[in-house]
């Protein structure tokens, strides 16, 4: 059964050890890196919850969520404010087209939706505008895109 599971000492080596085909780096951070970025957001106010995704003990994923923003982001979108964000999500290259990404999604917006840093209207992500891939899995979720980028990667928003 598919869970998502926090970051300990006991998992992060699987986590670590997960990645994306070649073809598909230039759209993912390495989970070190989102991991790291978790790190200095909660170390600068604001909110992060990197989880590995599992199924029945096998590492098959990764996502990160977020909140509002912190003193280190430096040109945070309008919306990124008291809302909600899939900041990261990636399915490992060994267990893709196997339905992953859409139970991880769903999992991380049911977690989202328990509030954890509070009531928000809205969970928003963003992607690269060439990452078809992405683009069908956020909207086969009500995701719409806005118009707007967060740097070169397009916003798209759910209302919770």
């Amino acid at each position: 059964m598919l869970r998502l599971e926090e970051i300990t000492h006991e998992n992060i080596d699987d986590i670590l050890g997960l990645c994306v085909n070649d073809e598909q780096k230039r759209f993912c951070a390495h989970n070190a890196k989102s991991i790291a970025e978790a790190f200095i957001a909660l170390s600068h106010g604001g909110h992060a919850f990197p989880f590995g995704a599992f199924d029945d003990g096998t590492p098959v994923g990764f996502v990160m969520i977020g909140y509002g923003i912190d003193d280190e982001w430096s040109d945070p979108p309008e919306i990124a404010k008291n809302n909600y964000n899939i900041w990261r999500l990636m399915t490992d290259k060994n267990h893709q087209g196997k339905g992953y990404g859409k139970g991880i999604l769903k999992l991380a917006l049911d977690f989202i939706r328990t509030f954890p840093c509070g009531k928000a209207e809205y969970c928003w992500l963003s992607y690269s505008p060439q990452n078809t891939a992405a683009e069908n899995l956020y909207s086969s979720f009500g995701f719409t895109k806005t118009g707007s980028f967060d740097g070169s990667e397009q916003i798209a928003v759910l209302k919770l």
